[in-house]
């Protein structure tokens, strides 16, 4: 008799979670313990329940995904967390996967895949599909943004001008330019809308 699994499903959105629940409920040796739908809850419910695995979005209120990841596993270290979720930017692949998640699956898979990634997780291994080691690759060979060009760049994706931005974080206009040129050097991209769009496209930030 094998070892029966038991999952707490993370997500916001009700009829995602609700499917979840329903299609693992008709896998043998797989029992779904609990369903939270902010990061909060999810931190309380995996204290309460300690499930063997949890699925985890990533967009969630109250706390994000990745927050939560790093207070599950620094309660529990063994914890064992796969991502779920809509979104592959490289960026929250790494932090994602830098807070303590053992596998990353893209919502839209079959249930087999979904078997077989809790399956794997469950067992010590880790199981993140190939198109997102790619990503992830490619993520840890391009240079860092330092925190303020993260902070330049999060303006930029505002709309701020220069100008706006040396305001916001009290340097001159001339620094912010400084800033600017570095980190689109860094996204190997031309101007301030492309770097906009990648900023996006990778996850690096979010609009809220």
């Amino acid at each position: 008799m094998a070892e029966l699994i038991k999952v707490l499903i993370v997500d916001d959105h009700h009829i995602v979670r609700q499917g979840l629940a329903a299609l693992l409920r008709t896998v043998p040796g797989i029992e779904v313990l609990a369903e939270a739908s902010d990061g909060e809850q999810a931190v309380d419910l995996h204290r309460k329940h300690q499930p063997d695995v949890t699925l985890m979005d990533l967009r969630l209120p109250k706390m994000n995904g990745v927050e939560a990841i790093a207070k599950i596993r620094s309660a529990t270290p063994g914890a064992r967390i796969i991502v779920l979720t809509t979104f592959d930017g490289d960026e929250d692949i790494y932090r994602a996967l830098q807070a303590g998640a053992k596998g990353y699956l893209l919502k839209g898979m079959d249930l087999a895949e979904l078997t077989e990634a809790i399956r794997t997780v469950h067992a010590g291994r880790t199981r993140i599909p190939p198109r997102v080691a790619e990503k992830l690759a490619e993520r840890m060979g391009g240079a860092t943004l330092t925190t303020r060009e993260l902070e330049v760049l999060r303006l930029i994706v505002a709309g701020k001008s220069n100008k706006d931005i040396g305001n916001a974080l009290f340097i001159a206009e001339a620094t912010v330019k400084t800033h600017v040129n570095s980190l689109l050097s860094k996204l190997g991209v031309e101007d301030r809308t492309q770097a906009a769009t990648t900023a996006l496209q990778r996850g690096i930030v979010h609009l809220e």
